[in-house]
């Protein structure tokens, strides 16, 4: 599970600087893939980091405008950078990637919050998935 942790962690990297360069993520990836084939020192992006990318790019509007009607209090380009990265992949991941287990998917978001984040955000990360795993079934079905 280690492998799915880091790939977790690096589509995470991808989302925040494509937000923080104003650049699309898919464009963003394509960078990463191109540097880890010509720079050695360079990780390889694996499948699932890929397979997470992309499919937050697939829906990246659905997913925003979920965020920004459940997230109480707040609006999306008011929130951290990284907090607002973290639940789109968090929700990607959860809402659409049925192979993995709802549990994980939270757990693995709020340690992102915990290693990158403000000490109030890993409860505000979980509070926001795990309503997203409650609202599972009719968020699919809405699409």
């Amino acid at each position: 599970m280690a492998a799915r942790n880091t790939a977790r962690k690096r589509a995470f990297q991808i989302l925040f600087e494509g937000d923080q360069r104003g650049v699309d993520v898919l464009t963003v990836l394509a960078d990463w893939i191109r540097h880890s084939r010509t720079d050695t020192r360079q990780p390889p992006v694996s499948e699932y980091t890929m397979q997470l990318v992309e499919g937050y790019a697939k829906r990246a509007q659905r997913i925003d405008e979920l965020i920004a009607q459940y997230a109480v209090d707040w609006t999306l380009d008011r929130m951290p950078v990284v907090d607002r990265n973290i639940l789109r992949i968090g929700a990607y991941e959860l809402i659409w990637v049925d192979e993995t287990p709802d549990a994980v998917v939270l757990d693995e978001m709020v340690q992102l919050a915990k290693e990158f984040s403000t000490d109030e955000s890993p409860a505000f990360v979980n509070g926001l998935l795990g309503r997203f795993k409650d609202l599972k079934p009719s968020l699919r079905r809405d699409e």
